[in-house]
């Protein structure tokens, strides 16, 4: 049996450690950073959404479905996550955010593997004692679970996965790929490849 996945790249925040600028947009060695992701995140799956709450029609461009959180004021990853598990055709769904350029290009079937091998309702990326909460995989038929925790008002996305069945996947060797992108010194200065 295959499975069948959804990615799900996460462009709905304000960018405000970048002066509130649409963070996926901005130029990267040529290119928007989404261009970068979805060059790595593209391949490794069945179908593409974007969680955007702005620039719509920029990232339509793209050529992947556009779609905004079902909940209001920039509500955070899990609003995405939630509003990607309501739009997603394929029952499982991995997220990735905008601004890392650089993910392993191996990132959903080790991610697969490693849900499977533990029975896991969630796997997470994880280098060395730091896990990656906005890299998981999950099954879309926990909406409604999630759906009971954001109408509560909770938004801590550790918080969540503490309510299910979690394993995390090693990537030591790959611990560069999950650099991200939050401000515009940081943009420049991996400018230069190298």
């Amino acid at each position: 049996m295959t499975d069948n996945i959804t990615g799900l790249i996460l462009a709905g925040g304000r960018g405000s450690r970048m002066g509130s600028v649409d963070k996926g947009l901005q130029l990267f060695r040529g290119k928007p950073m989404i261009g970068h992701v979805l060059d790595r995140f593209g391949p490794q799956v069945d179908e593409v959404l974007i969680n955007a709450n702005r620039s719509h029609d920029e990232y339509a461009a793209f050529g992947h479905r556009v779609i905004a959180d079902a909940i209001d004021g920039f509500a955070g990853p899990l609003a995405g996550l939630h509003t990607g598990m309501a739009n997603a055709v394929h029952p499982l769904i991995v997220t990735a955010p905008c601004d890392s350029p650089f993910l392993p290009v191996d990132l959903v079937p080790r991610l697969l593997a490693g849900m499977h091998q533990a029975g896991a309702d969630l796997a997470v990326a994880k280098t060395f004692d730091q896990p990656h909460p906005v890299f998981c995989l999950t099954r879309t038929d926990l909406a409604a679970h999630l759906h009971e925790f954001l109408a509560s008002g909770q938004r801590k996305i550790d918080k969540w996965y503490a309510s299910l069945k979690v394993v995390e996947v090693p990537f030591d060797d790959e611990e560069a790929a999950f650099s991200n992108i939050n401000t515009l010194d940081e943009l420049k200065s991996l400018e230069q490849p190298g």
